[in-house]
């Protein structure tokens, strides 16, 4: 299975102790400097939204969000445009640069008493139900590769994962363990 459109959901830790709209301002600041790999374009605003996207940072290649779907805030990092190589590559394409926003982040709000994402559980899912359904099927296939992306990332096999079996939702996993990875 071919797996495009990988996004990847940093979770932070506790609550969100900021201002949701705050963001707004750093993701325009992105743009100005464009800092991040892909061409940054614009922002939109969905904080008024219940449990939704919350603040978008849309590019070309990808979408960025503080998003808080299903009621935890956390980075997202949508992938829109193809990755060559194979689904452990896309896997780590979509993890590093939604580590990056996050480190950019966390040092963005680092005087205003902490921004903090998690280091031992994110959110894997791939944002194509015709590619990837969310089937038993699909995770079968999905199992060996999300398996050795994750032992490369902890540095062992000590990480379990979610895997909702509602088939309207998306093909993902929710991945934690008890070891943490270097966000740096």
């Amino acid at each position: 299975m071919d797996l495009q459109h990988v996004n990847v959901k940093i979770f932070v830790e506790g609550d969100l102790s900021l201002d949701p709209s705050r963001f707004i301002s750093v993701f325009h600041q992105w743009i100005q400097d464009q800092v991040l790999d892909e061409l940054l374009i614009d922002v939109a605003d969905y904080c008024h939204v219940p449990d939704g996207p919350g603040v978008v940072l849309i590019a070309h290649e990808a979408d960025y969000s503080m998003d808080h779907t299903d009621g935890r805030w956390g980075l997202r990092y949508n992938r829109k445009a193809a990755v060559a190589g194979s689904n452990e590559d896309r896997f780590r394409q979509a993890f590093r640069s939604a580590v990056n926003a996050c480190v950019l982040l966390e040092n963005q709000f680092a005087a205003d008493g902490p921004l903090r994402f998690s280091r031992s559980e994110f959110e894997l899912f791939i944002n194509d139900r015709a590619l990837a359904p969310n089937t038993p099927e699909t995770y079968a296939a999905c199992k060996p590769e999300l398996e050795a992306f994750c032992k490369r990332l902890f540095g062992r096999g000590d990480f379990t994962f979610d895997q909702p079996t509602d088939h309207r939702r998306r093909f993902g996993v929710l991945i934690k363990s008890t070891s943490q990875f270097d966000i740096r």
